[in-house]
Formats: C-alpha cells, structure tokens, sequence
C-alpha cells in the first residue's frame, strides 16, 4: 500500500512521470504481470526525473544535506527555472520574495500541500501596483516534515488550474506507517551579529492505531529573529537626506497537525486530517517605500501582523479493478491580522496610529485589524487503464471546485466623493457598503498518457472552467515525449492556463486613493490629484499560452544532461487601469482595474550530473531569461538575467557526505518606467552579479541519529539593500552564517 500511496498522494508527478517512464515501463510489465513490480517501476520513474524535463525533485536526502534555514523556498530556489522575487518589478517589499518560477512572478506559482491549494496569501491586501505585504505560502510545512518536494515547470502545470501558469510546487508530507518517533533541532547563527539568528525544534509520532487505523501528530516551532535596522548602509536621497531601508524581517511559525487514516477495505483509504499555524513577524522597520520611518521605526522588533492558518480535509484513495482514484474535500481557513494601516497617499500600507486614545481628536495609538478567508477546494480524480485509437493509455478524468470568501471591512474604508458614487453604483459612505465578497471557479479536466509506440507517448490534454466571476476559461495541451535512444529523450509541450483576478481586484466596494503621487503620467506631466483606483467586477481571467521544446540525455557513468527552452505569452494581465471613467474632471480622477496588459517571457533551463568516481557526484544546473517584458518594455518581474546552481558532494564515508555548492546569480535590471502610473524614473540601479556558496556535512552517526552542520555564505559576499521603486537593489541575502542540525529517531 505504501507504493500505492506515494503515487496518488502525489496529484502533480503522476502524469509528469508517466511521460518519462512510460515509454520504459510497459517493457518490464509484459516480462511479469505483476502489478506490484509496476508499481515499483514508477517509483523508479520518480527517482530518474528527480532533474527532468519540466519537473524537478527534491527528496528527504536534499533537505538534510543542505538544511533549511527557515523556509523551503531557499532550496525550491536552486531547481532550474526557479528564482525568487517581490510579487512585481517594482521593487517595494523588496524582502518579501516567494518563489518565481520561469520569470511568471510568484502570483503564478501554485504552492500545493500533498496535492491541495494553500491560498492563504490571497487574504493579504493587493495594492495598486500589485504588490503584497506577505511572505507567500511556502512556509506551512516544517522541512523535517517533508518527503519530497516536486517542482513542476511549463505546459504541463496548465493542467492544475488557476493560478499555475508559471509552474506548481508540491510539497508531500511524510506519511509512516510502522511506529515511529522523530525529533529536530536546528540552529543557524550568522556572524554578523545585526542579521537575525533562527531556532527551530519539532517532533513527528506516528504509527499504528488499531488494526486498520495509523495516525501521525506533528509540532513545529521555528523562531527567526529580525535584522537590525541599522543593517543597511544610509543613502543619500535626492534631498540631500538620508534614507535608511529596512532589511529582513523576522517570523515565528508555531505549527501543529494530526492525521488518522483507515484502512477501510483492501484498495481504500480514508484521510481526516487537522493543521493549525500561527505565523508572526518580527518587524524590521519596513514601509511601502522601503525605508524605516518615525512610525515604523517605533514598532521595530514587534509583532505587526500574524496569519492563523486553520485546515481541515477528508482523503479517499481507491484502487479498483479498472482504475484508481483520489478526491478529497478541504475547507482552509486565514485570519490575516494586523496593525491598521494606512489607505491612502504616502502612508498606504504603512502602519500608522488609527485610535484616539486621549479623546483630542488626533489618532495616537495602534489596533488590529483582520481580515477573514475562507477556502474550500474539492477535487476528485480518476485513473484509467485504456486503449485509445488502438494503443494503451492512462486517462485521468478530474473535476475540481474552488470557493473564495472573504470578509474584509477594513481595506474598503477609503470615502467616495457622492458624484463618483453614484457612477459607479456604490456607498459614498464605507460604513454602508458591502464587507464581504466571494468567487466560485468549477473546472473539469481529462488528460491521457498514450503510448503511441515504443519511443513516443502523447500527452494530450484538455480542461475547461467556469467562474461566476469571470465566465469560461479552455486549457487544452499537448506534451510529447520521444526516445530517440536509450541516452536520448525530446519533449515538446503547449498549453494554455489561466489566473482568475483575485477579489481586491473584483471588490467594486475596494476603494484606493493616491494623493496625488500616485496619478498617471501624461505627455511627462503628471496629472493633479487626488486620484481613485476601484476594483472592477467585469475583470476577466488572465491568459498565457506556455510551451517549451527540450532534449535529455541519460547515459554512461550516471550522467544526466537536459537542455529546454521555454516561451510564454502572457495576455490580459490585470493593471491598475489608464482610463478616466469621469472625463473632463481635473480632481477625484477616477480609474478601475483593467485587463490591459502583454507581456513576453523566454528563456533556457538546464541540468548536466554525474558520477565522479565512487566517491564524488557533480550536479549543476542553470537558468538564462533571454526575455521577460510587458508591453511597455518593463521587466514583468525583478529576475536576474542568469542564474547558474553547481553543487558537488563527497561521499568521504558510507555515514558522512560532504558538500561544496555554489549560486552564480546574474544582473537584474531595473523597472525605468512605473507600471502603474507611467512615471519615467530619471535614475534606474540594476544589481550586479553575485555569488554566493556553502559548505556542508551530513553524519549519519548511527541508524537512529544524524547530524548536519556546516557554513551557508562561506566567502561572506555582502549582498545590501539599497533602494526602491526604481532600484533593483530591494533586498538582503543573508551573509556568512553557522548551522547545526540534529536529528533523532526511534
């Protein structure tokens, strides 16, 4: 069962992997008929495309080699394809990176928990020009938790709906079914005293319930401090003062989870799991622009915000005589808290006293705010044996159902002058409109692995939405995968996917206001304030149409080479609109929300490894964006121009693996025309190249107990933050930095 398991727990590797192994594996099922060896076939299947064509994987092994410090998106980040950047190019919450994959921006990368959508990010405020105070959701999982991870690039995520069109991370959980007990420490102590140190302990128990019951129960505490605010180098500004930008902020993750599965019958089983987390900041002095102001210098090293991530959700797994299946129902639920900020002007999203405690008409203290999301996503998903046109196929029939709603009564709360309001058909009053919205997506999809003949399989596809929101949207694809060789394999793909607008977006009672600073640019004029930006309901989805073309080779002496190329369309990206919906006027200007924007991404991944003797392995892989442009030559998001991972391990015993590893990141060019107003910056700073590189060792002491210690920035490379808006340099990597990691079982 175990087998079993690993396959359909995994919702985004299968039909990846049959792609790969499939034109191998029918050789091996005719020599014995027995599905059990199957099974173990596409086991092997995963393991060879652990660096594959459009898919990545990073297993248990990797997390204890190179340890994460804090979030997983420091290793997701070394997988080719991958970088890590702000939700736009223009700079601001610099230090906020997620994972970006193939230069989309991290809004087009899906993160997945054991084949299930974390969406919690989506209850943190949209401003106009895209951005979001968040961290991004790939942080809910400890890394002593995790199995593997799988990375997902190209045509072939299109297939898992909304919101994938750069790729999808899957993160599967350790699921063990003999008892066991596991404990983690981990330290990490960087030698610069003014960058945050992290400690992190959790515990994993599971095991036999009953006969036909297993249960697992894990805790985490991960806590890392916030840098000082003195971190970074003072920069003159353009008033001759000077500007301090604020570094990296600290979080603190408390998580807890449980899961029983039931044996019901031979071939079934059914999951009911429960997983909290609460996830807090250490608040570093960060503002929209960047840097640390009187307010937000008062509020350095406290709690400004916090997310309470609550899920619930029921699995089944069926094996039956003419397929497989797994369908799950799963209701996530966000509390996004924080200290009130401002709504309009400079102030927008900074924290700023919002209660008038003394009664003189003045606010002079803070208070918390939330905002509520709930999730529910059900998907179902069925696997059939088949011939199609006379050749076998797996055909996988799905049907997926996501549901958004959000109570928000505080971003609404910027007024409407009466005219407007009545334009628009919404409350001039924010005390009289509408706190809560909501969408509903349904989709339904079937994709088939065909086995044309010994050396090609087709991987047709097809999936259909519908959203009360926005309407229809088709994702048809088309994946081939060719043997020329035993050595040699091509893989041609397109696709189609889709994003629906998120609900700030579609909110028409979501009201933003600029004082003045933040209207369009005219003929290099900017047009008198204030202006108003409003959400739109008639938004449509946004589209790109992805396809890759790449050729791998598997041969002598365990070397695995691939070479892809990578283009991306991308329509009907959502903007803050140019278009004045009261003409003529010269003051409350008034915009929405608009599909308005192209943009154009390519690019060449890659991977080369191999064995080097008995005791050595080499690996490298590297990314090169020939283009990432909008339709007004703006990068889409701030990724450097290349990015090359090299890591070499020494095998120095059976029990103790040594590893050197090395990032070579490129220049990344700045934005000089700002998206959302069309302002020219005069002044535009690209961040130069860099390198960073890591020393490591892993000792398996004994069957029960492993240690893993090392040095991340071995040379110590300064890597500052120094600016925004029109800065590329908007963020920190950590410097020279000291970790252990102890680890025991029983």
């Amino acid at each position: 069962m175990t087998t079993f398991r690993s396959r359909l727990v995994s919702g985004t590797s299968l039909s990846l992997l049959m792609s790969v192994g499939l034109v191998v594996a029918p050789l091996h099922a005719q020599e014995t008929g027995d599905v059990t060896v199957l099974e173990e076939i596409v086991l092997t299947a995963e393991e060879q495309a652990k660096q594959a064509l459009g898919v990545s994987q990073i297993t248990e092994e990797d997390l204890e080699r190179q340890p994460v410090v804090n979030d997983i998106s420091e290793v997701v980040r070394k997988q080719p394809g991958v970088n890590l950047t702000g939700s736009t190019a223009t700079g601001q919450r610099g230090n906020q990176r997620q994972i970006d994959i193939r230069g989309m921006g991290p809004e087009n990368t899906l993160i997945l928990i054991d084949g299930k959508p974390v969406l919690s990010r989506n209850s943190v405020k949209m401003s106009r020009g895209g951005e979001r105070d968040t961290r991004g959701d790939s942080n809910w999982v400890p890394a002593e938790l995790i199995e593997r991870v799988e990375v997902i690039r190209g045509p072939a995520a299109a297939r898992y709906g909304s919101g994938a069109s750069g790729g999808v991370v899957n993160i599967i959980t350790k699921r063990p079914e003999t008892f066991m007990g596991q404990v983690g420490l981990h330290w990490n102590q960087p030698q610069n005293s003014e960058e945050g140190a992290t400690k992190r302990t959790n515990f994993l128990l599971a095991g036999p319930a009953g006969e036909r019951l297993t249960f697992r129960v894990f805790g985490n505490y991960n806590k890392t401090e916030g840098d000082d605010p003195n971190l970074n180098p003072p920069q003159l500004n353009d008033d001759g003062e000077y500007d301090t930008f604020a570094a990296r902020e600290g979080v603190v993750n408390k998580d807890v989870g449980t899961l029983l599965t039931w044996d019901m019958a031979p071939g079934h089983e059914l999951d009911l799991q429960f997983d909290f987390s609460r996830q807090g900041n250490i608040y570093a002095g960060d503002t929209r622009s960047g840097t640390i102001n009187e307010d937000a210098a008062s509020l350095v090293g406290a709690e400004t915000n916090r997310m309470y991530r609550r899920t619930l959700s029921t699995t089944h797994r069926g094996e039956y005589d003419f397929g497989e299946s797994v369908s799950y129902l799963q209701w996530e639920r966000t509390d996004n808290t924080r200290l009130c900020s401002g709504l309009a002007g400079s102030s927008e999203d900074n924290y700023v006293p919002c209660v008038d405690t003394d009664g003189d008409g003045e606010d002079d203290a803070f208070r918390y705010n939330t905002i509520e999301l709930d999730n529910i996503a059900a998907k179902t998903e069925w696997i059939l044996p088949m011939d199609l046109a006379g050749r076998p196929s797996r055909t996988t029939f799905g049907a997926e159902y996501r549901g958004e709603f959000m109570e928000d009564p505080y971003s609404i709360l910027n007024d409407l002058p009466e005219d407007l309001a009545e334009l628009v058909g919404i409350p001039a009053d924010p005390a009289d409109r509408e706190t809560s919205s909501e969408q509903h997506l349904l989709g339904f999809y079937v994709e088939s692995n065909i086995e044309w003949d010994d050396r090609l399989t087709l991987t047709p596809a097809l999936r259909f939405d519908h959203s009360d929101t926005f309407g229809n949207a088709w994702s048809p694809g088309l994946n081939a995968t060719y043997a020329f060789s035993d050595e040699w394999t091509m893989k041609l793909g397109v696709a189609r996917a889709f994003k629906t607008p998120n609900l700030f977006q579609l909110n028409p009672n979501y009201v933003y206001r600029t004082m003045g600073n933040g209207c369009p640019w005219i003929d290099g004029d900017r047009l008198s304030g204030p202006c108003l930006v409003l959400g739109n309901p008639d938004l449509e989805a946004e589209k790109s149409l992805n396809s890759e073309v790449g050729i791998a080779y598997e041969g002598v002496q365990g070397i695995n080479a691939s070479l892809t190329y990578f283009h991306n369309d991308y329509d009907n990206r959502i903007g803050s609109g140019f278009l004045q919906y009261n003409t003529g006027a010269t003051e409350n200007r008034l915009y929405r929300w608009e599909n308005e924007g192209k943009a154009v991404i390519s690019g060449l991944e890659g991977n080369f490894s191999t064995d080097l003797g008995d005791r050595f392995g080499f690996n490298t892989n590297f990314t090169k964006m020939i283009k990432s442009e909008k339709d007004n030559g703006e990068p889409l998001s701030l990724v450097p121009e290349y990015t090359i991972n090299a890591t070499l391990d020494w095998y120095a015993t059976e029990d103790l693996t040594v590893t050197l590893s090395a990032t070579h990141y490129g220049e990344i060019e700045a934005a000089s025309v700002a998206s959302t107003t069309g302002e020219v910056y005069e002044d535009t700073e690209s961040r130069d190249s860099y390198t960073l590189v890591n020393l490591g060792a892993n000792w398996q002491v004994n069957d029960t107990a492993r240690v893993s210690a090392g040095i991340t920035n071995l040379l110590d490379k300064t890597v500052v933050r120094t600016g925004s808006g029109s800065d590329a340099n908007t963020f920190n990597e950590p410097g020279r930095a000291f970790y252990v990691s102890l680890n025991k079982s029983f």
